[in-house]
Order: structure tokens, then C-alpha cells, then sequence
């Protein structure tokens, strides 16, 4: 059975043929060096994956058959995860592991402190894109457009619980409590959140601040660490 996976925009069903685009088709024939009737597994981050057949090859495209539904869609938890972008390789480290652990929604935030003004979207949500191919997801999460943090939480839901993973509470004994349901994880950027920006998280009554241990972590670390113990406690793990 092939361990290929690839993820399609196109919505799936048994006996849909999709046609590939010159990327999909580089991947597919030129790097995992595929055939013309070998097998891969498709998702579309809707229907669930599906078993395809490869019906054509060609350099700058070819053709897949679906053949059998093998898993439903597994959504993941309803999970935010906010985060300032830092360095690029790190920043795609976060979006990559955010996809593998479960988050439903990636969303970069600028705070007074954070070091890259821009992102390019695209590419993260491809990132996204191979994460949940290689991970076995059936599911992509959304990465948002990059926006200030004093926005999101001017617009921020009511009933969307928020872990504030807050640098000041190192070693402290503040865990997370509370009952699985909508939330959101927030990380701070490399610099810290300024005093403003803590004052104002303290003061919703949707915020919960967690320690995440007795030592200060790298940002991309503290998305993992947080992550890890959100999911533990609240998630599908």
C-alpha cells in the first residue's frame, strides 16, 4: 500500500476523477517516482481520504481516480493558536507543528514586541498543507492573515476560553483548568509581551494565564509546550 498522500482542494468523492496541476504532478512522477496505476491516498480536508488510482502521467500533469473512501474526516478540537511571528524558519516551525498537534485554526498576531511586521500567508498555509500529508490529517488547518493583537482581542468571542501563556508566571504553580469547548492559546513573541498588552489579557474575563514550567522557552518551543499541554488536558489525546 503506498504511503504517498497528497491533499486536493477539489471536494472527493468514490469514482471522481481529478486532474493535477504541474506541481502535483512533479511530486508525484518526478520525486516518489509514481506510475500509471500505482495507488496514493487523497484527502480534501472535508470528505474524509479517500484510495486513488493514478489513470495518467505526464510532465506537466496528469489524472487520479478515486477508488475507495478509507477514513471519514477527523476534525481536530476547536483550537486557536496565536502566535508572533519570529524568524522565518521558526515561524514555519510553529505552523508545521500547529498542524500536526491539532490545532482548527493558526492565526499569527502582532504585538508591540514582535520582530517580523510580515508574513507571507501562502506559503505558511503550505506548510499547513504538508504538515497534515505527513502526519496523516485529513484535516488543513486555516492560517489567517497576520493582525494586530489589540484587534483580535477587541473582536474576541465570548465564549472562546484563552490560554495565555505568560513568560512572567515562570515557575509558578498556574496550571490549566477548565473544560474542553472552544479556545485559543496565545504565545508571546521573543521579546515578551509588553505591560500594556499583559494588563489588558489579565482583565478578560475569557483569559486564563498558564506557566508553562520553570523555565523561559523560545517561542517556537512554548507553541509546542503549550500545545502539548492543552491537548493533554482538554483535547483528543
Amino acid at each position: 500500500m503506498s504511503k504517498v498522500r497528497l491533499y486536493l482542494e477539489h471536494s472527493l468523492r468514490v469514482g471522481q476523477s481529478v486532474s493535477l496541476t504541474r506541481e502535483q504532478a512533479h511530486y508525484l512522477f518526478g520525486v516518489m517516482r509514481l506510475g500509471a496505476g500505482d495507488d496514493l491516498h487523497v484527502f480534501d480536508g472535508r470528505n474524509g481520504e479517500f484510495r486513488a488510482e493514478i489513470t495518467q502521467t505526464g510532465k506537466r500533469g496528469g489524472e487520479i481516480a478515486c477508488v475507495e473512501r478509507t477514513r471519514p474526516l477527523q476534525m481536530p478540537p476547536d483550537l486557536w493558536l496565536l502566535f508572533a511571528p519570529i524568524k522565518k524558519a521558526r515561524t514555519d516551525f510553529i505552523v508545521e507543528k500547529a498542524a500536526e498537534m491539532g490545532a482548527a485554526r493558526i492565526c499569527p498576531v502582532q504585538t508591540e514586541f514582535t520582530n517580523s511586521e510580515r508574513i507571507r500567508r501562502d506559503r505558511l498555509q503550505a506548510h499547513a498543507v504538508e504538515a497534515a500529508e505527513q502526519c496523516g490529517g485529513t484535516f488543513v488547518p486555516e492560517v489567517a492573515e497576520l493582525t494586530r493583537l489589540d484587534r483580535v482581542l477587541a473582536d474576541w468571542p465570548e465564549s472562546r476560553r484563552l490560554m495565555f501563556c505568560d513568560e512572567a508566571l515562570v515557575g509558578a504553580r498556574e496550571a490549566l483548568v477548565g473544560e474542553a469547548g472552544p479556545w485559543a492559546i496565545l504565545i508571546g513573541p521573543e521579546g515578551g509581551f509588553s505591560e500594556a498588552e499583559r494588563t489588558r489579557l489579565h482583565a478578560m474575563p475569557q483569559a486564563l494565564a498558564v506557566s508553562l514550567g520553570p523555565r523561559i522557552l523560545r517561542a517556537d518551543t512554548a507553541a509546542v509546550a503549550a500545545l502539548s499541554l492543552w491537548q493533554s488536558t482538554l483535547g483528543d489525546w
